[in-house]
């Protein structure tokens, strides 16, 4: 991709936007950055670009400054349906994401990972697991660094790992994975979406472009992404935790297997710290797509046990009075929150609540009405959660998350636990999961403990 002299806008100035800038105007593009944000607010990622000679469109976007460019990337949470860049389509602007920028300049084999839940753990795992087979390997994506600072950087990396939004997806041209995960797909973004399909086939596009020689790791359970195995071109590797599969990953009495192209591996799963239904899917993904790009299976076993997983995501954070308090402040949509709440048998108060999504919560039902003793719920949301799921069992609504933790630590009975699982985004009341999470945990560990001593 030639970019020197060329005209380029970002649309978006937050950590990607400027990783963009910054990689584009080193190699000699003309850069223009727009946001809908004022000056004020965008400051700290203006100072990061104060040294390189790049044009700032700010408090709006300009449309005169969309067609004048020669090719656009968008960042991951401006929408492709806003009205500039409908014009700049109609006119034929090559409009990109990051992701598609990054891929033309990344020589190693790519894992893209994607699906409504699980998307984080699976790639922060299967970075664990390249590492620990002795692969230099850079892991990004939607998580943590963009795919863009790693061309930036010139480190010559042997694998990549990156978590892959329906966001990202929606402004690829040529992105070819090496192996394509779909762990799954439930409602989730129906506030960006016009309909649960278009979700779904933004999701799909992680396959577009993949051949005959790439991997597209499928959850077999999970009849949406069953049902496009047959249309992919990429060679199907299915996994399953409902049948035992003749070539694929499957998951029985305890024990993961891996068969492919006459061999078989097999995984104990009675040593990992990575608990849950919805984990076990996690880690045979992160599995397969490690030995089907090298691993030994021993050492990618070895990395599986010192697993212990990640922050705000069905995470402890400790016992009082014999109640078990657990933060899942990742859990930003229903069918996030139904995998948490299977792997409880009982006696849980759930709280949740947030800014609205525009999802389902019916999904929740059977399993509020069979595990959860009280319903909890706080912010925007919470008269709409009210209305679906109300009824099942005892439902209280509160004006704070301290009021929130105040009443479950009364209600909780020693034995139950204290499930903080929003299934909503945070960004009614909090800056981002990581912030409400924290607030959680700092409440909890406030919490008075008449069995500690």
């Amino acid at each position: 991709m030639e970019l020197k002299n060329k005209r380029i806008l970002v649309v978006g100035l937050a950590r990607t936007g400027v990783a963009v800038a910054r990689f584009l105007a080193e190699r000699g593009a003309e850069v223009t950055v727009t946001d809908m944000r004022e000056e004020k607010s965008v400051a700290p990622f203006l100072a990061k670009l104060a040294d390189l000679p790049i044009n700032f469109e700010l408090g709006r976007h300009d449309k005169h400054v969309f067609l004048m460019a020669e090719l656009i990337v968008v960042s991951p949470g401006v929408p492709m349906d806003i009205k500039p860049l409908l014009l700049a389509k109609a006119q034929k602007r090559q409009i990109i994401s990051e992701i598609e920028l990054a891929s033309n300049f990344i020589a190693a084999p790519l894992v893209a990972i994607t699906g409504t839940n699980g998307k984080t753990t699976t790639t922060t795992l299967t970075g664990s697991i390249f590492k620990a087979c002795g692969y230099q390997t850079f892991v990004g994506g939607n998580i943590g660094n963009p795919l863009i600072e790693l061309v930036s950087s010139g480190a010559k990396v042997e694998r990549v790992v990156a978590e892959i939004s329906s966001f990202q997806l929606e402004g690829i041209i040529n992105f070819r994975p090496r192996v394509a995960v779909l762990l799954n797909i439930t409602e989730d973004h129906l506030d960006r979406y016009a309909s649960y399909q278009e979700y779904i086939d933004a999701k799909l596009r992680v396959f577009e472009n993949q051949q005959a020689t790439d991997f597209a790791v499928l959850n077999m359970d999970d009849p949406l992404v069953a049902a496009c195995a047959g249309s992919l071109k990429a060679t199907v590797v299915p996994m399953s935790q409902e049948q035992e599969l003749a070539e694929g990953i499957f998951h029985q009495n305890g024990i993961i297997t891996m068969r492919w192209q006459g061999r078989e591996e097999r995984f104990p799963t009675s040593r990992f710290k990575l608990q849950g239904v919805h984990n076990i899917e996690n880690i045979m993904a992160a599995l397969a797509s490690t030995i089907l790009l090298g691993c030994d299976a021993k050492q990618a076993l070895a990395a599986v046990e010192g697993f212990a997983g990640l922050h705000h995501r069905m995470e402890l954070v400790r016992m009082v009075n014999g109640v078990n308090y657990f933060n899942d402040s990742k859990g930003t949509n229903v069918g996030s929150v139904v995998k948490s709440l299977a792997s409880f048998p009982g006696q849980v108060t759930l709280i949740a609540g947030g800014k609205d999504k525009g999802g389902d919560y019916a999904p929740l039902a059977e399993l509020v009405r069979e595990r959860v003793a009280h319903l909890i719920l706080l912010g925007e949301a919470k008269e709409r959660i009210q209305g679906a799921l109300g009824q099942l069992t005892d439902t209280r609504l509160v004006g704070s998350l301290e009021e929130a933790v105040e009443q479950a630590h009364q209600l909780t009975k020693p034995g139950g636990v204290v499930l903080y699982s929003p299934a909503c985004s945070s960004f009614d009341m909090f800056k981002n999961y990581e912030e409400r999470g924290e607030r959680f945990a700092a409440l909890v560990n406030n919490l008075p403990d008449r069995g500690a001593r």
